[in-house]
């Protein structure tokens, strides 16, 4: 009989201090040993989500800790989701399914619905794994927050963690943000903190002094690792890379990020490759320079294209459209390229008229498709999912199926698909490249993951605590 070693929690003085990577190292540093380990995010707010095996919705940092703990992504790893589609509204998941109710509901109202759920999907992770490895929420220091936790300090109480506090030294005042958090926690939370963590931290160690000695003084804490800034490759969970410009030379691509975008991380595969340079494009600005563009999922279709309007981008989207340049229109970005966005139910931001340059309509359902998909496409086998509450028709025959027929079509040069992760398929990568006259070097991203993680975990066998 297998004895379940103390759950590991990494909380952050910050939100973006590192939790989620270091979380991700844990779990393919331990699995690389032969441990039967798993990932647990009570909450998770991120409009970047993942589609289990059987059909639920997880948050995408949770899927590729699974990945990299080397176990099947499960809702058990993440039971609560908050999806942003309004300044204040998210769509609130509940075991991968679409809570109406609770999302209804005022914020601390639904703790005491909720936080049984959370108690469940941790009691079944630690009754079948031999470790859990969890991540926290933001900062446990949150005091205006506190009252409604369940993600961070109750849950360490709860299953008794050895809790690792982690600050971005990068940031600076990294020492203020570790003792300011420690001190904010009651005496029964700070007795659960085991050591503090320096993250991102860039040259020389030394330089750091006695620092530590005198955190630890003040604390009883030792700081038990200083983790280097770490180049990787792999998926973020809520940032994009938004630094990069039109280059002249290159094959320059034009990814319109409007508010509420969502799932940016299935566009990874451009980044990280060196054929393409992917351009987030946030304002108004001359889009035929480029020689592409994408419209990527939105979690509130109604308002991106609002926000396209109000920026003028989308004169500029129609005339690219007109030009017989390849435009790319994912989910939210179908919808907002058909003609009309019928929202019966106010799922939205009400019945809107799109953009008008592929002959669809959409109308948003109740029930939302969460389902994963293998599709045979070009002689090879496209792996792909689903998340949306759009059910899309032709309004005349001039559009034709695309990929696969009621979930994606084509229209001259507009292409549309509600499948994502396409750009993760080598095949897919391969057609758009070939579509832009370039070569075609698509890789195997399963491949790359995995060894990008075997990667983070080598860096965190040397430099972490475990």
């Amino acid at each position: 009989m297998t004895v379940n070693k103390k759950p590991i929690m990494v909380l952050g003085c910050t939100s973006d201090a590192g939790k989620s990577l270091i979380v991700t190292a844990i779990c393919r540093l331990l699995a690389n040993r032969g441990i039967n380990v798993a990932p647990f995010k009570a909450q998770n707010m991120s409009n970047n989500a993942a589609i289990t095996e059987d059909g639920a919705e997880i948050g995408r940092a949770q899927y590729l800790q699974a990945i990299a703990a080397k176990t099947t992504p499960s809702v058990l790893m993440n039971p609560v989701l908050l999806k942003p589609s309004a300044e204040t509204y998210s769509q609130v998941i509940i075991n991968g399914k679409v809570d109406t109710a609770i999302s209804n509901m005022p914020w601390m109202a639904r703790k005491k619905l909720i936080w049984p759920k959370v108690l469940t999907a941790l009691t079944e992770l630690q009754a079948h794994y031999e470790q859990v490895v969890i991540e926290g929420a933001g900062s446990p220091a949150e005091i205006n927050l506190r009252e409604g936790d369940i993600v961070n300090m109750s849950v360490a109480l709860a299953c008794q963690a050895d809790v690792y506090l982690v600050s971005d030294i990068d940031r600076g005042g990294s020492f203020a943000h570790l003792l300011g958090t420690w001190a904010c926690l009651a005496e029964e939370e700070q007795k659960l903190i085991k050591g503090f963590v320096l993250n991102k931290f860039r040259g020389d160690p030394s330089l750091l002094g006695n620092a530590m000695d005198w955190l630890e003084e003040k604390t009883g804490i030792p700081t038990v690792a200083n983790l280097p800034y770490h180049r990787h490759h792999l998926p973020e969970e809520d940032s994009f890379r938004l630094g990069t410009t039109w280059q002249y030379g290159a094959i320059n691509v034009a990814l319109i990020y409007y508010p509420y975008a969502s799932n940016m991380d299935e566009f990874d595969a451009l980044t990280y490759q060196d054929d393409i340079n992917l351009v987030p494009v946030q304002k108004h600005q001359d889009l035929s320079v480029f020689d592409a563009i994408i419209l990527p999922g939105s979690k509130n279709s109604g308002k991106s294209l609002g926000f396209l309007r109000e920026v003028g981008l989308d004169s500029e989207i129609i005339k690219f459209s007109q030009s017989g340049k390849l435009t790319l229109g994912i989910c939210g970005g179908l919808q907002i390229l058909g003609c009309q966005i019928n929202d019966p139910l106010s799922l939205e931001d009400g019945d809107k008229k799109g953009l008008g340059v592929i002959n669809l309509s959409t109308t948003l359902a109740h029930n939302k498709a969460t389902k994963q998909r293998k599709l045979a496409w070009l002689g090879q086998t496209i792996d792909a999912y689903e998340i949306h509450h759009g059910e899309s028709v032709l309004l005349n025959d001039s559009v034709t199926p695309f990929i696969d027929a009621d979930i994606g079509w084509q229209q001259a040069n507009i292409y549309t698909s509600y499948l994502h992760g396409l750009f993760d398929n080598a095949v897919f990568y391969n057609w758009f490249m070939e579509q832009l006259g370039v070569a075609q070097n698509g890789i195997n991203w399963k491949t790359h993951i995995d060894k990008e993680l075997d990667r983070l975990a080598d860096m965190f066998e040397q430099h972490g605590w475990l």
